[in-house]
């Protein structure tokens, strides 16, 4: 383990390296991307300075509600950003917000930039997840597995050997963009990129998960409340496939009878009598990405059937 090394009178952590390695080439390689599909590239000029600060915040925001235990106990550790509390994905996710208020005005829907910042990402996410390996972050469980390894460190709980999930991440982050490359060549659809890869990674994500063993934010669910959250969705797209064919009055009561639903489950469920069972926050928000980015892929494409 290699939380942080020291070169003269600098304290530098190791994850910090590796994130700032992956920022590096993550821009690089999101650049070349979308300057290959003749994106325009002159708003990052422009809004430069919203791009820095909307990733080192989404990083920070992230990293500090998935280790809130830490910063609950030690406040003033929030606003100190070179402590090697980052997340990734987080900084992915606040450069994607800013770009889609940046481009809304250009002629390429924001499908075009997603296709483009989906592979990149994948590719930063690698060099984040090896990161936490070497500084002992977003550590396994226990394993009798011969590949099991052992850290001697405070931050990590157990003294057995434990699943190097960090390493199943990064391997799979690293083939997962050679695929969305070749998708990339051979795609004739828009969205072709953002949905392989989303669904993928949200996939890996739940399943990787559940090799975790430090502390997370827990959720209580039930079997029903996977099935109702896959009608609502499913009546999202729907509502969007026949939103031009319905009257102003049949669309506000689809949504409100959709609403008034939803509600009702919400209110009954503490009274209902259903076995329960614990997820990480994490394998909830994959579930959600992975359905969101099903049903934003599908009303693009049929909003924009020639791209």
């Amino acid at each position: 383990m290699f939380e942080a090394f020291q070169i003269g009178p600098l304290f530098i952590w190791t994850r910090l390296v590796f994130v700032l390695v992956g920022v590096w080439l993550f821009a690089e390689f999101f650049l070349r991307l979308a300057q290959s599909a003749n994106l325009s590239l002159q708003h990052f000029q422009e809004h430069g300075l919203w791009y820095v600060i909307a990733f080192i915040l989404g990083e920070r925001l992230i990293a500090v509600v998935a280790e809130y235990q830490v910063y609950l106990k030690d406040p003033a550790r929030i606003p100190i950003l070179w402590d090697g509390g980052f997340s990734f994905l987080g900084g992915a996710i606040g450069i994607g917000i800013v770009l889609w208020f940046a481009t809304r005005e250009h002629r390429a829907i924001f499908l075009h930039w997603l296709d483009a910042l989906v592979p990149a990402t994948t590719l930063g996410l690698v060099f984040s997840w090896l990161g936490s390996f070497f500084s002992g972050q977003a550590y396994g469980r226990p394993t009798d597995a011969f590949w099991g390894i052992t850290y001697d460190a405070m931050n990590v709980r157990y003294a057995v050997p434990i699943h190097p999930v960090q390493l199943y991440e990064a391997v799979f982050y690293f083939f997962l963009t050679f695929l969305l490359l070749i998708i990339r060549k051979k795609a004739k659809r828009v969205g072709s990129e953002t949905l392989v890869g989303i669904v993928c990674a949200s996939v890996a994500t739940f399943l990787f998960e559940s090799f975790r063993g430090d502390f997370s934010i827990p959720v209580f669910a039930t079997q029903l409340d996977f099935f109702i959250l896959m009608l609502l969705f499913l009546s999202l797209g729907l509502m969007f496939v026949v939103e031009l064919k319905l009257t102003e009055r049949g669309f506000l009561l689809y949504q409100a009878a959709l609403g008034i639903s939803v509600t009702g489950y919400l209110f009954l469920r503490p009274w209902l009598d259903l076995e329960t069972f614990e997820l990480r926050i994490s394998q909830l928000l994959s579930l959600l990405a992975l359905l969101v980015t099903i049903v934003y892929v599908v009303v693009e494409r049929r909003r924009y059937p020639h791209l």
